[in-house]
């Protein structure tokens, strides 16, 4: 038993260092510097304990210890100079293979911009796009046509596209992910569930829709701060990654450790040691997909798939 903050983690399934071929593969962490920007996001007493600066030199010994081979840096803010410092950052890395950056889906040469971003220093790491449309008023925002014109432009760079929406955005996610098919869409934090409040529903009914197209695929990851940080178990969290496995299947899903950010509720070891766990039933080669293939596939990082 692993404890964390007064919970305990069984362990039931395979240790993570156990599977060895391929390298696991962190599919949704962060970085930042505050010297470099503010995270603006990063507000309230929570939040308070990530209001400082966490770089890839922090990462690496917890992911390395973990069995970690291959990340995918994620954005965090808005900002157009962010994705090439990320880029950059990954390419001189020998942990980070992909970025998930950031462009204006809503200008008129998103193309153009993209091209731009692969011939930069690290561009060939770029790997897909992301906004944060969870901050976004509109339910709709994804059905906006300058939004799908930039979508479309994603797609036909041959990138994917991360979803990070609240259950209430789901429905548009779920159209623009039809009206898009030639893209790939990857749903972040499993749809963001409402754990703490104990509730499956009206999320579990967008996120089977979603599920339902083909371009489609989901990150198992987030859930343990959309819990309550403080007494979480593995257990509130199963009813959730059931849903996400049923909906799913191990093809399309993507284990991530949103790191930092789950440092709110729990250790990089932790989070993981608690997806092994949730995914156990899935055996070796279903977990294989979870923690490797699956991401290496959609993300086009290399190695076995």
């Amino acid at each position: 038993m692993t404890a964390t903050a007064g919970r305990t983690v069984p362990h039931t399934a395979k240790s993570p260092t156990e599977l060895t071929q391929p390298p696991l593969v962190d599919a949704h962490h962060h970085v930042w510097d505050l010297s470099v920007r503010d995270q603006g996001w990063i507000t309230g007493e929570e939040l308070a304990p990530l209001r400082r600066t966490f770089t890839l030199a922090d990462l690496e010994p917890e992911a390395r210890a973990a069995g970690v081979g291959a990340t995918v840096l994620v954005q965090t803010v808005t900002v157009a100079e962010e994705t090439p410092e990320f880029l950059e950052l990954a390419a001189g890395s020998g942990l980070v293979s992909g970025v998930v950056g950031w462009t204006d889906l809503t200008a008129p040469d998103v193309a153009g911009t993209l091209a731009a971003l692969r011939g930069l220093p690290g561009g060939e790491l770029l790997v897909g796009i992301r906004h944060q449309v969870q901050a976004e008023a509109d339910p709709r925002w994804l059905l906006r046509p300058d939004v799908l014109r930039g979508l479309r432009a994603v797609a036909a760079a041959g990138l994917a596209y991360d979803l990070i929406v609240l259950p209430h955005q789901l429905p548009a996610a779920v159209r623009a992910a039809a009206l898009v098919p030639g893209l790939t869409f990857v749903l972040d934090h499993a749809g963001k569930p409402p754990v703490a409040q104990r509730r499956t529903h009206p999320w579990a009914d967008g996120l089977r829709a979603l599920a339902a197209l083909p371009n489609t695929v989901c990150k198992l990851s987030g859930l343990v701060t959309e819990a309550d940080p403080r007494t979480w178990t593995a257990e509130d969290l199963r009813p959730y990654t059931d849903t996400v496995i049923d909906a799913f299947g191990p093809e399309r899903l993507m284990f991530g450790s949103d790191w930092p950010v789950c440092r709110l509720a729990a250790s990089y070891a932790d989070v993981l040691d608690t997806a092994r766990t949730l995914t156990a039933g899935l055996g070796e080669d279903g977990q294989r997909a979870v923690f490797s293939a699956t991401a290496r596939r959609v993300y086009g990082l290399g190695g076995p798939t």
